[in-house]
């Protein structure tokens, strides 16, 4: 796409979060297209991305862990300026994925550079200090274009902040996250002792947002109705914020529950990520109960690989979920969610129908699509740019 303007595309870590995901994943897919574009995050150089790639990137020195998230914040979005005012003359645009990017990216905007800054906004996050809710707050006003990734984020976008944004649909990799016919999970099972156990996955980690409380509690119930209890295991561990004390309420309510970690839970932490493909194949359904999500791209992967999902039933999971695709249950109600995991467990003709649906659904979002419809965007903006130069 010889017409397509250089993008320099944002994220603010290397870790297998979904902004970050989402970044890789479309980078990948606009670099396939032709588009100019190359990603730069925040991270050890050393250690690389969280998997190979074949898009041009660049990783920059991560500064070293501050004591509060605000000085953390606010040191990466120092790095991010000396570093990007270096790369930035060779450039047409920016595309940032987050907050932290964003504020450097409209800093040296504004400073001079004139670059136009286009800006993807995943979720609000619930920053509680004046000045990251103003760093917020001004990453969603002040770009150039925002996007979002779901109808229900355009909405709370015009609602909250007056900003009328694009909706610009995630994407999923289904063949690589399809259900393999050959694939044995008996060892991987065995490793955390699910063997003879249905296993209940999820990914994201233990944090407020995942719903994770209400998940234990759940699980906890499920031993009363199934014989063997189940198992569940999490996925994630990195987190932008920091949830230690939600994370010591998590573990100290499963030791009340005597719910045993090793033994009802397997804590797997990040996971590399041709591991990650395993355990989606391994598992016998995926449990997503969020009470926030941009989207989630961890649902369109469980449904690609064809694992029955059970999620909260929030606005943004209506958008691509029907009830026959997927369980939906009130979000923070536990009993509901305990209820709907045990039938997904003891159902097999159910369990059978959702799997089914999955692919289906997953196969509807594509990252060339999105990657299409990005580089369209990319094309006007830059051009309206242009014509803002003088001589233009």
């Amino acid at each position: 796409m010889t017409d397509s303007p250089r993008v320099a595309l944002l994220t603010y870590s290397t870790r297998p979060r979904g902004g970050v995901v989402h970044s890789l994943c479309l980078a990948e897919a606009l670099h396939r297209m032709g588009v100019p574009v190359h990603l730069f995050a925040l991270g050890d150089p050393r250690v690389g991305l969280f998997r190979p790639t074949t898009a041009p990137h660049t990783i920059f020195e991560a500064p070293p862990p501050a004591e509060t998230l605000e000085e953390r914040v606010f040191a990466m979005v120092d790095t991010l300026m000396q570093r990007l005012a270096e790369v930035l003359p060779g450039f047409d645009l920016v595309h940032a994925e987050d907050c932290v990017v964003a504020r450097a990216a409209l800093d040296l905007r504004d400073a001079g550079f004139g670059i136009p800054v286009i800006r993807t906004v995943h979720h609000v996050d619930d920053f509680t200090t004046r000045a990251l809710v103003e760093c917020q707050r001004r990453s969603i006003v002040a770009p150039d274009q925002v996007l979002v990734v779901s109808e229900y984020w355009k909405d709370v976008l015009e609602r909250d902040f007056g900003v009328r944004a694009t909706v610009v649909l995630n994407g999923v990799d289904a063949n690589r996250f399809r259900r393999r016919a050959d694939f044995d999970g008996t060892a991987l099972r065995a490793s955390i002792g699910a063997n003879g156990r249905f296993l209940f996955l999820t990914v994201g980690g233990v944090e407020p947002r995942k719903g994770s409380l209400e998940l234990l509690e759940a699980l906890a119930r499920l031993r009363e109705l199934l014989d063997p209890p189940p198992l569940l295991a999490v996925v994630g561990a990195h987190a932008f914020q920091d949830h230690a004390e939600y994370r010591d309420r998590f573990f100290g309510r499963a030791r009340a529950l005597r719910v045993e970690i090793g033994r009802d839970i397997a804590m797997l932490g990040t996971v590399p990520d041709d591991d990650l493909v395993d355990w989606y194949q391994a598992a016998d359904a995926f449990v997503f109960p969020s009470v926030k999500e941009g989207w989630g791209l961890a649902v369109l992967e469980a449904l690609a690989a064809g694992l029955p999902v059970i999620t909260s039933d929030i606005p943004v999971f209506r958008e691509y979920l029907t009830e026959d695709e997927g369980v939906l249950v009130e979000a923070g109600n536990v009993d509901a969610l305990a209820e709907a995991m045990g039938r997904v467990a003891r159902d097999h003709r159910f369990r059978a129908s959702l799997a089914a649906a999955g692919p289906g659904v997953a196969s509807r979002y594509t990252w060339e699509a999105s990657a299409r419809a990005h580089a369209e965007l990319y094309r006007e903006l830059a051009s309206v740019g242009r014509a803002d130069q003088p001589g233009g």
